[in-house]
């Protein structure tokens, strides 16, 4: 595979970087959980590709499954640059920084809204909400925006809940 893949790559203009690429053991373990023997048996690797960690996990019916969830790169990054531009924007009125906080809210669980990544996606509002307040609240002298009053405001101008949008499967071709 991978002699034939810089050929298919070349095609498109496109090159694999040699430090970069490599393959990974990346296979279900064959073991039931109720094997003793499962203890001493590594665990596949994960990866990341596309802002995801791809990883093997038992669902709910006991088997296994590859699951997705947010990069934790791509999580900081995202986390990062909203608080750059909650501070380079806090004087805007709360009602246009409500609006663009939900459109990058929105944006990102549209493309990370993906089966089994909920919980990442509810952090990554959770540290939205939190970086809204703590800019709010360095905008006047008057002392701290109070988490009760961002609950308040919070129920006037609400912002978007995560939710799976699409699953894995569809997504691919």
């Amino acid at each position: 595979m991978l002699a034939v893949l810089p050929n298919r790559f070349g095609k498109y203009g496109l090159t694999i970087h040699p430090d970069k690429t490599r393959l990974l053991p990346f296979r279900r373990l064959n073991r039931s959980p109720s094997t003793a023997d499962c203890q001493r048996e590594p665990q596949p690797e994960s990866f990341d590709f596309l802002g995801f960690t791809h990883y093997w996990s038992r669902s709910k019916k006991g088997n296994w499954v590859v699951k997705r969830k947010t990069a934790g790169s791509r999580f900081h990054r995202a986390v990062t640059r909203i608080g750059a531009w909650r501070q380079l924007n806090r004087h805007l009125p709360v009602g246009e920084q409500h609006r663009n906080l939900w459109l990058k809210l929105r944006g990102h669980f549209a493309y990370y809204g993906v089966i089994g990544n909920l919980v990442c996606l509810q952090r990554f509002r959770y540290e939205a909400v939190r970086l809204w307040r703590k800019w709010l609240s360095r905008r006047k002298r008057r002392g701290q925006f109070t988490w009760a009053r961002l609950n308040g405001l919070l129920k006037a101008l609400p912002l978007p809940w995560p939710r799976a949008l699409a699953s894995p499967r569809a997504a691919s071709p």
